[in-house]
């Protein structure tokens, strides 16, 4: 099983008033890949960090093989909500992914 955690740090020009609109649409699209991408076994986005952290979510996902994430990452359904929620909302990605 492959692991697959993303920590993202939100475009600091995002009002604070629509940080939680801009997290409820990440999160909501990307929650939703299971359930049309074979191979990924489970993907949740946390959004409410405590005050010590130092980004504003994460994915944290669970892939059935390293070949279910190469195909995760190509996978439609997953560039259109990149392309349309994370991308243009996120100024910082950092990427581990690990066999567990």
């Amino acid at each position: 099983m492959i692991r697959h955690i993303i920590l993202w740090k939100l475009k600091s020009e995002i009002p604070a008033e629509k940080v939680p609109e801009v997290k409820a649409g990440i999160k909501n699209a990307l929650e939703a890949l299971p359930e049309v991408i074979d191979g990924l076994i489970s993907l949740k986005v946390h959004t409410e960090g405590l005050s010590t952290s130092t980004c504003d979510l994460m994915l944290e996902s669970e892939l059935r093989d390293e070949a279910a994430l190469a195909e995760y990452k190509d996978h439609p359904a997953h560039v259109a909500v990149a392309d349309g929620f994370v991308r243009p909302n996120v100024e910082v990605r950092l990427c581990l992914d690990f066999e567990a």
